[in-house]
């Protein structure tokens, strides 16, 4: 089977290239190269933007993973011109050049930030969508532009990932575990901003085996499917982050609690991507830290600009 990883070089990406390369898929990758190439050697990369595909780059492959678009918030708020471009026209067009290229399944990376703001309820795919703010948005726009073009040959998937974290080649330090682990090790210290607020975490390896999950189903699946692997309060994942660094390093971690308001709290059940994926997360988030806190040695200065997707963009746009 071939397949194109669309924006696959990035944090997901890296992780999820080499897995399927080991499971004998054909893949290639386009992808602009911002935070580099940290893709397995033997890896076809066609450096392009995504916009630029035409039908031809399309042709011959099997399915096609959307992985592209603006990562977070911080980079939708500072060009919401870009977010709305690159996360909700751009997998549209994209999934649209699929089907006409004949391409059978199209997978795209959505969000859970499109629940935005919820009250105690466990959210699943049929619950509304609330987010006001860019991000959100974007991720639904082009979530509902991809489902539109399901038809009897042409399956598309939407996984509505919860918050990604853990180790990758292409590393970051600008998600909630990731963050944590390295404030901690800098500081011997973990903020908490809001520690009622709740979040369904996910370890990259195991969004990463929704994707394989999502690749391998039957072709007449489609739909959109949560995938985290449990959720939980911002103040429990500072706990957990601090329970097990301090189990690793012996180091005497505390907890700065700050109560600031958060536009984001949501909790979201993933039974139907268990259901009808075969979706099943291995990885807590003590095994996160264990994974991050194993390739240490890797990142050196944690303050270098290509850990943060914000950073990065903007020195992108000022050139």
């Amino acid at each position: 089977m071939r397949i194109l990883l669309a924006g696959g070089a990035g944090f997901i990406g890296s992780v999820l290239a080499p897995l399927l390369i080991e499971r004998g898929y054909d893949i290639s990758v386009i992808d602009l190269l911002w935070f580099g190439n940290h893709l397995p050697d033997e890896t076809p990369i066609i450096k392009k933007d995504l916009f630029s595909c035409q039908q031809k780059d399309l042709e011959g492959y099997d399915q096609v993973v959307f992985l592209g678009g603006l990562s977070n918030d911080p980079m939708a708020e500072f060009s919401p011109a870009m977010n709305f471009s690159y996360n909700a026209a751009l997998p549209s067009y994209l999934a649209y050049l699929a089907r006409e290229s004949g391409v059978r399944r199209f997978i795209y990376a959505s969000s859970c930030s499109v629940y935005g703001y919820t009250v105690n309820e466990m959210f699943n795919e049929g619950s509304p969508v609330t987010c006001a703010y860019p991000y959100g948005i974007s991720k639904l726009q082009g979530e509902r532009g991809v489902m539109q073009m399901q038809s009897d040959s042409f399956s598309t998937i939407a996984l509505r990932q919860g918050t990604v974290c853990g180790y990758s080649p292409r590393m970051r330090f600008d998600l909630i575990v990731n963050t944590m682990y390295k404030c901690a090790m800098l500081d011997n210290k973990i903020t908490v901003n809001n520690p009622s607020i709740w979040r369904p975490i996910i370890d990259v390896r195991d969004t990463c085996s929704a994707f394989i999950r999502a690749i391998q189903a039957d072709p007449d699946v489609s739909g959109i499917f949560n995938v985290a692997g449990g959720n939980y309060t911002v103040g429990q994942v500072g706990d957990l982050v601090q329970s097990k660094l301090k189990e690793l390093t012996g180091k005497t971690i505390r907890i700065q609690v700050n109560n600031q308001q958060d536009f984001r709290n949501y909790k979201v059940s993933y039974e139907k991507a268990k259901t009808y994926l075969g979706f099943a997360p291995k990885y807590s988030i003590q095994d996160t830290i264990a994974n991050i806190f194993g390739h240490h040695d890797r990142y050196g200065d944690f303050s270098r600009d290509y850990f943060y997707n914000i950073i990065k963009f903007k020195q992108l746009q000022e050139k």
